[in-house]
């Protein structure tokens, strides 16, 4: 991102500057939120018959063992570091069979289980040292980051060189892992768990606080540059902040249930956690109205049967194997522009839950779902189910956001 599209950061709370500059956006490039398509959708057989069992599902447990809570901290955080690549879906299911999380998620593992005591690459000193080569080699990528080009000085002559998208993406992972490295080293911390523990002990369970933890005399989000998921469009800051508001979440769901000396936040009232897939269902649900709005947003998107959504699925199966559809590449401006509509869209999504006349006894739940319960379910509802899955989700190469 370069340095004209980096605002200040928030003076105040970093959760309400999240939801406010949504909005603002929102309204700014003309997206309405459509307040009966939530109301249809709250009620509706497909999310009704399948909250209950994809509300908490945000896919960051891997099934390892690990020897302390430290550890465990480490890799859920180094995984929601990397929770990216959206942009790289296709081409990482080309050359890989598994899409971009998935991928993702091998890697973390691949980091952790070829640790040794020499060498702890979800360390501090072990991410500031990677180079593009290990992390092809985690990846199981190493022969396709290399591209056929014409010889600079023979003609005729083909060569191989770096290049190409999964070189592109491993790259960007290889910057991140670097920077996150360099980071924590120079706050003083071996590891991003540390941190995170650190920054849990002295929160006392506020989000915010943990949010705007320093490394030493640096916040979050001021020393880990993968955090710095905020932008300027027409003079205006827009927050998003996924994956931090993310990291929270997930210590919410994966301690909250067992005592700990530590004090885990509630996260109920956190802003739903915005990449393209959260948007890209909106969409198509009609809770985003594309119709009116500006940067050729109206475009992007074609018609779905909205009714034949809302209904139950008919199997929770998988699709099979394949490479899916590409949905629209957009630009950095329209994808900031869908993601600040989601939150806004998410918090009308539950004030409109509030607010039902709801006659159904057994549905009387619906009234009370959190933030990050709709954004779980949006998120995993899209990977659940044949129909959903085959909608086109927006992308952004060369972003490491999302």
């Amino acid at each position: 991102m370069s340095p004209d599209k980096i605002p200040p950061f928030p003076q105040g709370s970093f959760t309400d500057a999240v939801r406010e500059s949504s909005r603002l956006l929102t309204e700014q490039v003309k997206i309405t939120i459509n307040q009966n398509a939530a109301e249809k959708l709250l009620l509706s057989p497909a999310f009704t018959s399948s909250f209950e069992r994809l509300k908490a599902n945000h896919g960051q447990l891997l099934p390892l063992k690990y020897p302390s809570i430290v550890t465990e901290l480490n890799v859920m955080s180094v995984l929601t570091v990397l929770n990216m690549a959206s942009g790289y879906r296709v081409p990482l299911h080309k050359v890989t069979g598994r899409g971009a999380y998935d991928n993702i998620k091998m890697l973390v593992m691949g980091l952790y289980l070829s640790s040794t005591v020499e060498i702890d690459y979800i360390s501090a000193r072990g991410m500031a040292a990677l180079d593009h080569q290990k992390v092809a080699d985690l990846m199981g990528v190493l022969k396709h980051i290399h591209v056929e080009a014409p010889h600079k000085s023979l003609p005729g002559v083909i060569v191989g060189e770096l290049g190409g998208p999964i070189f592109e993406l491993v790259r960007l992972i290889t910057r991140i892992l670097n920077e996150t490295g360099e980071a924590l080293q120079s706050g003083g911390y071996p590891n991003l768990g540390t941190f995170l523990l650190e920054a849990l002990k002295k929160a006392k369970g506020d989000p915010d606080v943990v949010l705007q933890q320093r490394l030493t005399l640096v916040q979050l989000v001021r020393g880990i540059p993968t955090f710095r998921d905020m932008t300027i469009m027409d003079g205006q800051a827009i927050y998003v902040f996924k994956k931090a508001l993310l990291m929270i979440h997930l210590v919410n769901l994966r301690f909250s249930s067992s005592p700990h000396d530590f004090v885990v936040p509630d996260t109920s009232q956190l802003p739903v956690f915005s990449d393209n897939v959260v948007p890209t269902i909106l969409v198509h649900l009609g809770i985003i109205d594309l119709s009116s709005a500006t940067l050729g947003l109206g475009e992007l998107f074609p018609d779905v049967d909205v009714d034949a959504l809302l209904q139950p699925a008919t199997s929770v199966e998988k699709t099979a194997q394949g490479v899916p559809k590409e949905g629209p590449l957009l630009t950095s401006e329209q994808s900031y522009a869908l993601r600040a509509a989601a939150i806004y869209a998410c918090d009308v999504v539950v004030s409109t839950a509030r607010s039902l006349t709801i006659t159904d006894q057994k549905l009387l739940w619906v009234s009370s779902i959190t933030l990050p319960e709709l954004g779980g379910w949006l998120w995993a509802g899209a990977k659940d189910r044949t129909d959903y899955r085959r909608l086109g989700r927006f992308s952004l190469m060369g972003t490491e956001f999302f």
